[in-house]
């Protein structure tokens, strides 16, 4: 009960929208949520499957991916402590199954919140409702960015983007970032030897060091 406790306090402190909610959905928030922790590697939930809890992430990262039938996967966004999942969000709205998946990047304690109190907070608690309101536009925003480099931006444009926002140092599996950018792993590997082959970057084992931060934006930024 005490461990229950000190989550809650944690979430209040993450997820500011929640601290002046009434008083009843704060004791339902002790009393009926359900603290839950997953090591990394864990798959929290998958496409298709029925959503049934809002999450609040106290530690930890998840990644949300869609993964296609041959295995390949693209991110979508992470969730990390004090932020929430707009997936989840707009299955709990329109009580449809999940469109992506959702895997503990690193180990994950989060409280998962409900059905029938997420829905009482969205109708009964003006700041909680902005707040996810909010997620969807910010998510939105980061989905067309994606949309848009997926679309019009060459593969080796978006890797340069990556390492540099990832940079200077990067302790990270070709696979990883192959994953990250909805690639394959052999692809990855060949662009990141042009690159090392060019001086813009050191390989090491699980490891890449940028050692050229101009000319990679200057591939960042190439147009076609």
């Amino acid at each position: 009960m005490q461990n229950q406790t000190r989550h809650i306090q944690r979430a209040l402190e993450l997820f500011p929208p929640l601290r002046d909610a009434p008083s009843d959905c704060l004791q339902r928030l002790g009393g009926e949520s359900q603290l839950l922790q997953a090591p990394a590697g864990t798959r929290l939930f998958d496409e298709k499957a029925r959503c049934s809890a809002f999450p609040l992430v106290l530690e930890g990262a998840i990644r949300v991916s869609k993964i296609s039938d041959q295995g390949r996967e693209i991110l979508l966004y992470r969730v990390t402590p004090g932020e929430s999942c707009v997936l989840t969000s707009g299955c709990l709205l329109g009580h449809i199954d999940y469109a992506a998946t959702g895997i503990a990047e690193t180990a994950v304690t989060l409280i998962a919140v409900p059905l029938p109190l997420f829905e009482q907070l969205l109708a009964r608690h003006a700041p909680f409702r902005r707040h996810i309101f909010e997620l969807f536009g910010a998510r939105l925003s980061d989905l067309m960015l994606l949309v848009e480099a997926v679309a019009f931006h060459k593969l080796d444009q978006r890797l340069a983007a990556l390492l540099l926002a990832r940079g200077p140092t990067l302790h990270v599996t070709h696979q990883a970032l192959a994953d990250e950018l909805g690639s394959v792993r052999e692809m990855i590997s060949r662009l990141l030897g042009s690159f090392a082959d060019r001086g813009l970057v050191q390989l090491g084992r699980e490891q890449i060091d940028i050692t050229d931060t101009g000319g990679l934006h200057r591939i960042a930024s190439e147009h076609k």
